[in-house]
């Protein structure tokens, strides 16, 4: 396993693009956005949406999707990002990140992000960035008393990220850890927003 290159933390972005989006109705991911978010135009792919906020604040960005979902991964690939598949990806989300974590062996931390939460500014991920390459352990934004997304994760926590299973994700990692858990406050509305119905969408 490698360190920091020239002095700086390797952190890498994970997004989490492999759910079945059955609340939704089915293909969430590749749904185009009704309305503009900032930078990001209407008519956008939502999955893509929070693909290119990941990829601008990022140094790498790796995105896990389903086996064979060609149309997500080919978009996600043109916004950047380097894509995975996770053959038991339907097991859950911890089972996509362990895969997540596990493919990227050389990182120094991980920005994992959820691919329907489009409206994160790049900003907001930056400082998460920075405050692991200044030596936070874990460090998520919190809006408004909410603790949001994404949230990133120190070297420290590898073994740990690999043997995530099922469709917990890394809370109970969060939660085994409040005590070295740095909460970033922002005016980000976005960290706490996801989409899980066509309603919210």
């Amino acid at each position: 396993m490698t360190g920091p290159v020239n002095g700086r933390a390797r952190v890498v972005g994970l997004l989490l693009a492999a759910g079945r989006s059955e609340r939704f109705g089915g293909e969430k991911l590749v749904a185009r956005l009704p309305r503009s978010l900032g930078d990001i135009e209407a008519g956008t792919p939502l999955g893509v949406a929070a693909c290119r906020h990941l990829v601008t604040a990022v140094s790498e960005t790796t995105a896990v999707v389903r086996p064979g979902d060609r149309v997500l991964s080919n978009l996600l690939r043109a916004a950047g990002a380097r894509v995975v598949e996770c053959a038991n990806a339907d097991e859950g989300m911890g089972t996509s990140l362990a895969h997540g974590v596990r493919s990227t062996p050389d990182a120094d931390g991980w920005i994992v992000a959820l691919a329907d939460m489009p409206s994160i500014r790049p900003a907001t991920i930056s400082t998460l960035v920075r405050a692991l390459e200044e030596g936070a352990d874990i460090v998520a934004p919190i809006h408004q008393g909410r603790r949001g997304h994404p949230v990133g994760f120190a070297r420290r926590h590898y073994e740990t990220l690999c043997a995530l299973a099922g469709d917990e994700g890394a809370r109970a990692v969060v939660a085994a850890h409040r005590a070295t858990l740095v909460l970033q406050p922002t005016d980000d509305p976005g960290v706490v927003h996801d989409v899980d119905t066509p309603a919210q969408f």
